[in-house]
């Protein structure tokens, strides 16, 4: 038997963010995930402080974004990369009086530290009324941030590339591993999960492209209309995501295949070639927090879910709430506790 103080189950932004807590802090883990992608694997990866359809922000949204920032250096030291791509949201205006709203906004308390007061005309694409940068916007090299993780812990002995099975565990053992605590980090994933499979996560599926243009643009901003817009490589860009809480089949719907293909021609007014769509369920919850908390019968075992639409950074910045609340007892914040959902 192997002894570790943490086995973690599930690979996306949750199981990967919380690793990194254990790796700061010398903490011994393994991590289990089976083959298939979840929903962060085809996530956009955009990294957003601004609710860009009605121009507000969200709770802790700057601290989120400052937490990220340095929780990025840390990951730097040892994958010798850094995933954030520097490059600011530009949100399209539909009409005069969305500028006039943008404008407005800029001279909030609330906004001004994200909504630039400066516009812009983009050649190439559509954008009559000029677009809005968003500052501290970002995005996430999603492709290159999970292979490096998941090559990280395989160097490493991290990680068991197998579907848990939860039949196998007795106390603080699982197969060949003993273990102090029991993280699971499973997404969607968590309706199989006997422990927390009546945790309130709602699947909201999203669909998006990815496409060849046949005109170049001349910009590297990710672009934003009725979904993210931005270059994946020399060859491809990404269109999506949708947002569909009532789809729950689990196969491309081809009515938001057709969505996105009239959404991208709104503003690109060039042919283009798809040559993917894919989908994903983002676990989501009706108060739009994460979920936190331990089993009430098994004090080790703990659930971290429901992270949503903003999975990178509720998954980066609720890793730490957890970790401190798991080794030093910290107190959960009450809007990410799981005892939330607890009758009275």
């Amino acid at each position: 038997m192997k002894n570790v103080d943490y086995v973690i189950v599930g690979g996306g932004y949750a199981g990967i963010f919380f690793a990194h807590q254990l790796i700061a802090h010398q903490k011994s883990f393994v991590l289990f995930s089976g083959e298939q992608k979840g929903a962060s694997q085809v996530s956009a990866g955009v990294v957003n402080p601004v609710v860009l359809k009605k121009f507000t922000t969200f709770w802790l949204a700057e601290e989120q974004i400052d937490f990220l920032t340095q929780t990025m250096s840390e990951i730097e030291k040892y994958t010798k990369q850094n995933y954030l791509i520097d490059e600011n949201i530009q949100r399209i205006f539909h009409d005069e009086n969305e500028k006039k709203l943008w404008l407005s906004k800029t001279e909030t308390d609330e906004l001004q530290p994200f909504l630039s007061s400066e516009f812009q005309k983009l050649e190439t694409i559509a954008n009559d009324f000029g677009t809005g940068s968003v500052k501290k916007s970002a995005r996430l090299n999603v492709s290159a941030f999970f292979n490096d993780f998941f090559s990280y812990f395989k160097e490493n002995n991290h990680l068991i590339q197998e579907e848990f099975d939860y039949s196998q565990i007795s106390g603080n053992s699982y197969k060949d591993f003993t273990f102090k605590n029991l993280v699971f980090c499973e997404g969607m994933g968590v309706r199989s999960n006997p422990f927390f499979n009546d945790i309130q996560v709602i699947p909201n599926k999203g669909h998006h492209l990815k496409v060849k243009l046949s005109v170049k643009l001349n910009h590297l901003s990710t672009l934003k209309k009725k979904h993210f817009f931005f270059p994946l490589d020399d060859q491809l860009h990404y269109y999506g995501g949708t947002y569909d809480p009532n789809e729950r089949e689990d196969q491309i719907d081809e009515f938001k295949r057709e969505e996105l293909i009239l959404g991208l021609q709104e503003f690109y007014p060039h042919d283009f070639e798809i040559e993917e769509i894919n989908f994903g369920f983002r676990p989501t919850v009706k108060d739009r927090r994460p979920i936190l908390g331990n089993h009430p019968d098994h004090q080790n075992y703990f659930v971290y879910n429901g992270l949503g639409a903003r999975g990178i950074l509720n998954g980066c910045y609720f890793s730490r709430e957890l970790y401190d609340h798991i080794e030093n007892g910290k107190e959960l914040m009450p809007e990410v506790d799981l005892k939330r959902f607890t009758k009275k």
